[in-house]
């Protein structure tokens, strides 16, 4: 009775192992130790596409791409080496090829196991084509999303920059009305200043020309004259700074460049301005090669360039000094130097010395806006040259322009 239970309990057991065999979705087959499948179960057939009988006795590699088959050999005989159960391609996508040659992606487990007759291998199959089509189209859509997100971001980053172009534009705009407005108090104030100065002394000196019409006092009436002259003069000068500093602010100066002797432009500055100088200052012109001082620059710009350097001479020195403007060329360079023995710039000032309306300040009541300097800086950088200089106070101060010969 009992060995009767015994039997039926162990007919169920393989009646449902059989079942399970024969219904699992999953492709099972069943190798011998030589890899010979030897049995495979009806969901096997549907997913390579074989009959049952045509499994038998072939090895397993007719069911792996031609490409794979040797490594797969390999990989076969390392198992049965040290036969256990695992899952394969843990570390590399495992393929498998049906009837028709066509590829598909797998996931396989191997369960081997020993009876009277051998050892023997398990193999459970699981076509993973949709899985691994939906993977692949995670990662295209998350490649896709990155490439989105990447163009977003540089789209971003563009938009931030131009944010910051702008933002630098309204600062720069917001600099330059603040520059602007400043000047203009600084011109009104200076302009108020030195115009002031020289206006009064043409209406006293006017006053005191008709006072002497009538006496035969010549001396006194050129004297007040000669006032008049040299305040219009100064009110020239400061109105030419101001008109020269607005065209090169916006841009108006423009190069005209031609071929002149260098030293006769000079030499006609220097009798110019010795007529405006202070009692017995001297000025006076050296050029190593009075012969050869052909130049190709802008004549103007030269000419205005010596012209405010020498008037500063004149007016920061002390009668009967010396004024010396040198001249040195060689084939490729122009460097002319503006030496005076006047008050000299202060240390602490130099470093402000081109900057617009800066005075130093042991200038005093000279008369002055503080532009010319600046003024002649822009137009040496129009020609693209350098000016430096050198001074102490109370000794004297030396400018030196650097510029090419031909521009």
């Amino acid at each position: 009775m009992i060995v009767t239970n015994i039997s039926i309990a162990e007919n169920d057991m393989l009646n449902q192992v059989e079942a399970i065999f024969q219904y699992a979705t999953e492709a099972i087959l069943i190798t011998d130790n030589q890899g010979k499948i030897i049995r495979v179960n009806p969901s096997t057939e549907v997913m390579f596409g074989y009959n049952a009988s045509e499994f038998i006795n072939q090895t397993i590699e007719m069911l792996i791409p031609n490409r794979l088959k040797e490594r797969h050999m390999n990989h076969r005989t390392s198992f049965q080496s040290n036969p256990h159960a695992r899952s394969m391609g843990a570390n590399f996508d495992l393929f498998a090829k049906r009837k028709d040659n066509s590829e598909f992606p797998v996931e396989v487990s191997l369960s081997p196991y020993t009876n009277s007759q051998g050892s023997f291998v398990i193999a459970f199959i699981i076509d993973i084509s949709i899985r691994k089509k939906a993977e692949n189209q995670l990662i295209a859509y998350k490649s896709e999303l990155e490439r989105e997100v990447e163009e977003r971001t540089m789209i971003l980053k563009e938009a931030i920059q131009k944010l910051e172009q702008t933002k630098d534009e309204l600062d720069n705009s917001l600099k330059r009305e603040r520059e602007v407005n400043s000047m203009k108090s600084r011109f009104i104030s200076i302009a108020s200043h030195e115009f002031r100065t020289p206006l009064a002394t043409v209406l006293s000196s006017l006053s005191l020309v008709e006072k002497y019409s009538d006496l035969k006092e010549d001396e006194k009436r050129n004297k007040h004259i000669n006032r008049i002259k040299s305040s219009v003069r100064n009110l020239t000068e400061i109105l030419n700074d101001f008109l020269s500093l607005n065209k090169l602010e916006e841009g108006k100066v423009m190069l005209n460049i031609e071929q002149f002797n260098l030293h006769d432009l000079i030499d006609g500055i220097r009798q110019e301005l010795q007529g405006i100088a202070k009692k017995s200052q001297r000025i006076e012109l050296s050029c190593a090669d009075n012969g050869n001082c052909m130049v190709t620059l802008d004549k103007t710009l030269i000419r205005n360039i010596l012209i405010n350097l020498v008037s500063n001479a004149i007016k920061f020195s002390p009668e009967e000094s010396t004024i010396n403007i040198d001249v040195k060329l060689d084939e490729n360079t122009l460097i002319i130097s503006v030496k005076d023995r006047g008050i000299g710039i202060p240390e602490a000032d130099q470093k402000h010395l081109f900057e617009r309306f800066f005075r130093s300040r042991n200038a005093g009541e000279i008369q002055g806006t503080g532009l010319g300097l600046s003024i002649v800086a822009h137009y040496i950088n129009l020609l693209k040259g350098t000016i430096q200089f050198e001074s102490k106070e109370n000794e004297g101060t030396t400018f030196y322009i650097h510029l090419h010969r031909n521009f």
